[in-house]
């Protein structure tokens, strides 16, 4: 469980989050929604120490993160898996190489361990047999799944998942989707999600947020949106005529 409390985020004179304070469950998938430029990436790299924030306090399961030492702080980040939204995989290392490179930065682990945990992880993600290949030889969506397997190779507490769908088609969006889905449960870990993919929100969001200009502004699940009488998140989520007339149809 992830708790953010009270937190306030400024660029110099511009206040970018105000007293923010939200939960982020254990074992389900924890959505942060809202317009590009609302804030919500900013929130998602405050969290794990990205940007500094100027007020406020974040736990990592009643772990003072804002108070740690730097040497606590680093190592709570191997507690850490991180989506990035590029995938962002090493071109000149293959498949195997890319999901072992934090293995081998932060464990003590033998070769033998570290081949048997990314293959494991290959298969979690349902992509084996692919170690060999380079970045250049995968369509985008098994670049993410790549990306998902290296995220997970340290089985970490706590999972970051940075536009995970961007610039992949429906099909193969929802396929990510799913197993994102599915490795969060199967794992229990605290998965945090930042999107603005409405498609994301109502196949996965079990807990979703909206930022709207800094604030949040209204919390809940997938099934409680479409319900909502929130004006910014509807402007939002219903900018399309079809999701106006499916909100109709209710």
């Amino acid at each position: 469980m992830i708790e953010v409390k009270n937190v306030y985020k400024s660029f110099g004179k511009e206040l970018v989050l105000t007293d923010i304070s939200v939960t982020f469950d254990q074992g389900i998938t924890n959505l942060i929604i809202g317009r590009s430029g609302s804030g919500k990436t900013v929130l998602m790299k405050a969290i794990v120490g990205l940007h500094g924030i100027d007020t406020g306090a974040i736990y990592f399961d009643g772990r003072d993160f804002i108070s740690m030492s730097e040497y606590k702080k680093q190592e709570l980040r191997k507690e850490m898996g991180m989506l990035f939204q590029g995938s962002a995989l090493f071109d000149s290392l293959t498949v195997q190489e890319n999901i072992i490179f934090p293995l081998e930065m932060y464990t003590n682990m033998t070769y033998e361990e570290k081949l048997e945990r990314v293959n494991s992880c290959l298969k979690m993600v349902e992509l084996e047999n692919v170690n060999q290949l380079y970045p250049a030889e995968l369509s985008g969506g098994m670049k993410k799944r790549v990306g998902i397997a290296r995220a997970i190779v340290q089985s970490p507490k706590y999972l970051f998942c940075d536009e995970p769908n961007s610039g992949l088609d429906p099909m193969t969006a929802l396929v990510i989707d799913n197993l994102i889905s599915k490795i969060t449960h199967e794992l229990n870990i605290t998965t945090i999600i930042n999107t603005h993919d409405m498609n994301s929100v109502m196949e996965i969001g079990e807990k979703v947020v909206f930022i709207h200009e800094g604030f949040k502004c209204w919390e809940g699940t997938r099934n409680e949106i479409l319900n909502s009488d929130d004006k910014y998140l509807n402007d939002f989520v219903f900018a399309s005529n079809l999701a106006k007339k499916i909100k109709n149809l209710k």
